[in-house]
């Protein structure tokens, strides 16, 4: 993540939070008041955003001290400390919510993303992101889904050519917008293509795609279409995967399965500061 980015996040939050300060702490606690505090997981998860948490508390005052008792992308249990705090108590209380806030979400997506990933054990298909972020913190959670073991598909819409339905509508042919998709784009850039049949997967493979999605096709139409792609062009499979089918539809053999339920239906993990 870049570093002037994540401050710029950081800060945003801040702002939102105590645009005139904390009026509470201010105006009850002393300002020589000194506090120590501890990171506490209430349930199990995958932790992710420990140093985003360090850094809220390092925005507010250079002087707490923040020490991590975990990584990133480490499984952590029920009443496990994740990181202590210490410092001015005011200090402690400006940076609680916006600290948790931010390592409430991104442990959920990465434990939602290990969900995932785990349930894969044992086959070749690897777990998708996708666009389906909160606007302005899409680094943060494409972040946490790596860190719960995950792939980042594309970032943004700048990084690769992902030929849609919408596209196709205004275009008119996979292969049309496929040709001119490659007249215009830099070497090295990957198109892929979302299809719905087997037609569309033959004809966007004979158009030289890159890779293909399969969106929202039954386990038979996926299933014809990998017994006659044999491995000529990477194969996404997208829509309505769930913990419960993504066995089934890996065991098709796909390269890789996209869920945008890891960024936007996720559940955050209760964690919480106790002073």
């Amino acid at each position: 993540m870049n570093g002037d980015a994540l401050d710029s996040i950081i800060e945003a939050a801040l702002e939102e939070d105590m645009p005139r300060g904390d009026i509470t702490s201010e105006s009850i606690i002393s300002p020589d008041s000194e506090s120590k505090a501890v990171i506490l997981a209430k349930e199990e998860g995958i932790l992710a955003g420990i140093e985003i948490a360090r850094r809220v508390f390092e925005k507010i005052d250079s002087s707490v001290d923040f020490r991590k008792k975990m990584n990133d992308g480490q499984k952590f249990k029920k009443g496990e400390t994740l990181a202590t705090i210490q410092g001015p108590s005011v200090s402690l209380l400006k940076g609680e919510r916006t600290a948790l806030n931010f390592l409430q979400r991104m442990s959920g997506i990465a434990t939602t993303t290990r969900k995932y990933v785990h349930a894969l054990r044992g086959t070749k298909t690897k777990i998708l992101d996708t666009r389906k972020t909160t606007p302005g913190l899409r680094s943060l959670e494409k972040y946490s889904v790596k860190t719960g073991g995950g792939v980042n598909h594309r970032h943004n819409l700048s990084e690769m050519v992902l030929i849609k339905d919408n596209h196709l509508n205004i275009v008119g042919s996979i292969s049309g917008a496929v040709k001119k998709a490659k007249s215009k784009i830099k070497p090295g850039v990957k198109v892929e293509v979302e299809t719905t049949s087997l037609d569309e997967v033959q004809e966007a493979v004979r158009s030289g795609a890159d890779m293909i999605m399969l969106d929202n096709m039954p386990i038979k139409k996926m299933k014809e279409v990998v017994d006659w792609v044999k491995g000529k062009v990477p194969l996404e499979v997208s829509g309505k995967v769930t913990l419960r089918t993504i066995r089934e539809v890996a065991a098709l053999g796909v390269d890789f399965i996209s869920v945008g339920s890891l960024t936007h239906s996720y559940k955050s993990v209760d964690i919480s500061i106790e002073f």
